[in-house]
């Protein structure tokens, strides 16, 4: 089996950082692209950046400049360091990755449960 853990959410006020993390454990031979994802009450699903395995990475215009994507391969975990946050980004942010398992010739996409962000004064 293989597991996503994510921690890192909470309550933070405008302007403010917070800094996510998303471990991926279990059975894994290797992990391709990694990513982040938001969905605010009301709203669809949405990218919010994407990690190559070596590290090309693309993010979605809304926070371009503030957000840096990262990740430790030897970890097995991909980082979100949120800067100048705003009320707009209050969302559950859930990570995602692409993941081949032993054995297997294909990858499997896997979702983590999902942590609360919350931008408010």
């Amino acid at each position: 089996q293989v597991q996503l853990v994510e921690s890192g959410g909470g309550l933070v006020q405008p302007g403010g950082s917070l800094r996510l993390s998303c471990a991926a454990s279990g059975s894994i031979f290797s992990i391709s692209a990694m990513g982040w994802y938001r969905q605010a009450p009301g709203k669809q699903r949405e990218l919010v950046a994407v990690i190559a395995r070596y590290g090309g990475s693309t993010y979605a215009d809304s926070v371009k400049g503030r957000f840096t994507i990262s990740r430790d391969n030897a970890r097995n975990t991909v980082y979100l360091q949120m800067n100048s946050l705003k009320p707009e980004d209050t969302a559950v942010y859930y990570c995602e990755a692409q993941i081949q398992r032993p054995f297997r010739e294909y990858e499997d996409e896997y979702w983590g449960q999902g942590t609360q962000v919350t931008v408010s004064s």
